[in-house]
């Protein structure tokens, strides 16, 4: 399962007033990282505004990379190259809330998805890997030697 995900639409649909900070496309990629732990997706993710002239990609961890679109170009540009290159659509997802984005990924046969519909989805994934994470807690059982001195201490109060 792949994602290729229009990072300035999720954010507005998510954090609309952290669009225009650095903060928001941090908090964005934290948001990304604990839903790829839940799901194990795949995950490209393009925001526009690359400070770089020519296109850059970071890569997060291997199956975590964020696109930046060179000088001049948009990042629907770069999502629109992306579709066009993909070869393997099964499970393939184009999160955009731009209609002609959604359109040319269904048109080539990929599955598009409204930002509103994957902000839901990556709020009730995180909430999901939570849960996970609190019933995987270990709780120890304490040693004989600390029961007794756990009695000891009670034992002594007045």
């Amino acid at each position: 399962m792949a994602y290729l995900i229009d990072g300035n639409n999720l954010l507005g649909r998510i954090a609309p007033h952290e669009l225009r900070e650095r903060s928001g496309r941090e908090g964005l990629v934290v948001r990304l990282l604990a839903y790829q732990r839940v799901t194990r997706a795949r995950i490209h993710l393009v925001f526009d505004g690359n400070p770089e002239p020519t296109p850059t990609d970071f890569a997060v961890n291997p199956k975590f990379t964020i696109h930046f679109p060179g000088e001049g170009q948009s990042a629907d540009d770069v999502i629109r190259d992306m579709i066009g290159r993909q070869t393997d659509r099964r499970r393939f997802f184009v999160v955009s809330s731009d209609r002609a984005i959604r359109e040319l990924a269904k048109k080539s046969g990929l599955e598009p998805v409204k930002s509103e519909a994957f902000a839901a989805e990556l709020k009730a994934a995180i909430k999901e890997g939570k849960k996970r994470r609190e019933l995987e807690k270990r709780t120890e059982i304490p040693s004989p030697l600390e029961v007794d001195l756990w009695d000891e201490v009670f034992k002594s109060k007045p």
